[in-house]
Parts: C-alpha cells; structure tokens; sequence
C-alpha cells in the first residue's frame, strides 16, 4: 500500500504523513529532506543552488547527511525549493523516492510530487493545504521554540516566494494530483487534521477494493 501526501511548506503534511506512518504500520519517507540535503551540500561546497551543474553534482550527498539539524532551517527549506526547479536533479532522486515506496509492505511519501510524479498509482492520495498566514504562524511559533527571533513578514514573503517557484517550475510542478483528495488544516487542530486525513484514506482504500 502506498499514500501520497502532497502539499506546500508548513501545510501541516508532514506531521500528517507520520501519524499516517504510525496508524497503517508503514514507513515514512519526507521527501523535501532529500531535497534538502541537496541545498544544503550546495552550501557546504560553496556552490550556487540556481546554478544547475553545482545542484547536480551536490544530488550525489551521503545519506549521513540526511540527520543534519541544519536541514530543518528556513534557510535550507529555501535552498532545498531552489535546486528543485532543476529536472537533472529531481531525476536524480527520483529512484531513491521510487525505490523507498516500492518495497514490501508499503510505504507513504510526503512532497510536493509524490502523487503525481513518484508514485502517481499510490493507493491513496492527500494533498494538505493550509492559507498562507496560518503557514506563517507555524513557522514563527516554530523558530520562537528554537530560540529564534523571526519576523512575521520575512516569513510569509519566504513563503509566498516558496510557493510560486513550487506552482511554476516547468518540472513537476505543485499541484492537486488526479484522484487526491484537499485537505485544508487552516481551522483544524492536529488532532483533528490526522483524523480526517485517515478518514480520507480509508474512503479511497475503500473504494479501490470496491472497484
């Protein structure tokens, strides 16, 4: 069984594909964090990430990487949207991401193309969304808990500008994939966003074994 879980930054997906992990026995992979590991070995080679042959050659990284806490920074979230604009290296990765959602038992995948790119036949298929502002809240209360100082509005033009290079790239664009069902976590607590996210599951599983 695979679950996509699509969605824009801080759209609460992740969270949601965890408590998904937790609540089918599946394994979670979190995409953007491959994507992540990209910018942030951009960054560590002295590279430029809207250069395509720097982004490429940093796509080679050692998984070692993958548990970095620096991967988690706005910073690297801006590097990581940076070099996914670039089709050499989102082909690069894309076996990892195939790979991890093909093997035995299942899986579930978070991103921004999981289910229409990676795994466009996934058993199920979310896309989270939440508006623009709640995003921001979530990002300010989160750098506040990490002992930052963030500025609302640095934060929700990072976010906007996010968006836009998600939605417009030519490769793989942002965007409901066929078959997904919406999920707006704007007015729902977590709690309340995991059950519906597994009540919207289930309907499709459901409705795979009908069919």
């Amino acid at each position: 069984m695979i679950i996509a879980v699509d969605g824009p930054a801080a759209s609460g997906k992740g969270t949601i594909a965890k408590a998904l992990g937790r609540h089918y026995g599946l394994p979670v992979l979190d995409t953007g964090l491959l994507y992540r590991a990209v910018g942030l070995s951009v960054l560590k080679a002295g590279g430029d990430p809207d250069h395509e042959a720097d982004a490429l050659a940093a796509a080679g990284f050692d998984d070692a990487i993958l548990v970095d806490p620096a991967l988690r920074s706005e910073a690297v979230g801006s590097l990581a949207s940076r070099v996914s604009v670039h089709q050499s290296v989102r082909d690069a990765l894309i076996a990892r991401q195939r790979d991890f959602a093909t093997q035995p038992g299942g899986a579930i995948l978070d991103g921004r193309d999981i289910g229409t790119v990676i795994a466009p036949d996934a058993d199920a298929k979310i896309f989270v969304t939440a508006s623009v502002h709640v995003r921001a809240e979530r990002r300010y209360k989160d750098a506040l808990s990490h002992g930052g100082h963030p500025d609302m509005d640095s934060l929700i033009a990072d976010i906007q500008a996010r968006d836009t290079r998600d939605m417009s790239r030519d490769h793989a664009p942002l965007k409901v994939a066929q078959g997904a069902d919406l999920l707006d976590t704007s007015d729902l607590t977590i709690d309340a966003a995991v059950q519906r996210a597994v009540a919207l599951v289930d309907a499709q599983l459901e409705g795979r074994s009908r069919s």
